[in-house]
């Protein structure tokens, strides 16, 4: 993989793992940009790097409430902090379970399908429109909540839905405070990237002979500077209702797409 690749897909990855515009869609318009040649086989690694920096960048923006979280759990008392790591529990179960179940049917769509990409986006920005109107509240995520946004978390495994776009859309239009919507969501995805990592190492499928060190290391670095940028925006803008924006440019990219595979 060349160098210069490696810090494109990172910062796409980086960027787009927290903005709401899907950073699985990005990464397979990028793919078709830089032609399949440019992302050899040595691509799993290279995507499971990429997520564990973003991982890693989202740790690092909510390190206090993580230690906060910790330290409320480990009194061994059914108080806020353990409600809050339960909820997480129960939104993690949909995506759990579509991907134990439906991997190979979920893989199959990510082969460069652009006019799913281009779809998807739409249904994205349209997600959007309707959370950047809802009004803001003190209300907190409950557990059916929890619930009904980790559907939307596992509906956003199709390439084009954007993962953080479908859960704080859905958080907001179930009532709940915008930046209480915006933290449960980045939450709630870290257990859920470290899991999927222990499964591609787990699985042996991951070629550590053929990754590019330098390719990973320096993609690993654009993905984390990308993320740590793109998470403290992402927070900021949920609170300031700047949700429109990304609607806008996930209709425009959408049509784009569409309109670039259909005359192909």
């Amino acid at each position: 993989m060349e160098i210069i690749d490696a810090i494109i897909l990172g910062i796409i990855q980086g960027l787009t793992e927290f903005l709401p515009v899907s950073s699985s869609g990005h990464l397979e318009l990028g793919k078709a940009i830089l032609g399949d040649n440019s992302i050899p086989e040595e691509s799993l690694l290279f995507t499971v790097v990429l997520h564990f920096a973003t991982a890693l960048s989202t740790i690092v923006i909510f390190r206090k409430d993580i230690l906060s979280i910790i330290k409320g759990v480990l009194q061994f008392k059914w108080n806020e902090d353990l409600q809050f790591i339960s909820k997480i529990v129960i939104s993690m179960l949909p995506a759990v379970i579509v991907g134990l179940f439906f991997e190979s049917q979920l893989e199959a769509l990510f082969g460069g399908n652009i006019l799913l990409v281009g779809c998807m986006l739409l249904i994205t920005a349209g997600l959007l429109f309707l959370a950047n109107k809802a009004k803001d509240t003190n209300k907190t995520v409950t557990y059916s909540n929890a619930f009904l946004i980790g559907i939307s978390q596992a509906i956003a495994m199709l390439p084009g839905i954007s993962r953080s776009g479908a859960t704080i859309s859905t958080s907001v239009l179930l009532g709940n405070d915008k930046t209480k919507a915006a933290r449960f969501s980045f939450l709630m995805v870290i257990p859920l990237i470290f899991g999927k990592i222990a499964k591609d190492i787990l699985s042996g499928d991951l070629n550590y002979n053929s990754g590019n060190i330098t390719a990973l290391s320096v993609g690993f670095v654009a993905a984390f500077i990308a993320g740590l940028f793109a998470c403290t925006w992402m927070i900021t803008l949920v609170k300031k209702s700047k949700l429109s924006y990304f609607a806008i440019y996930c209709s425009i990219v959408g049509l784009i797409a569409i309109t670039f595979s259909l005359m192909n």
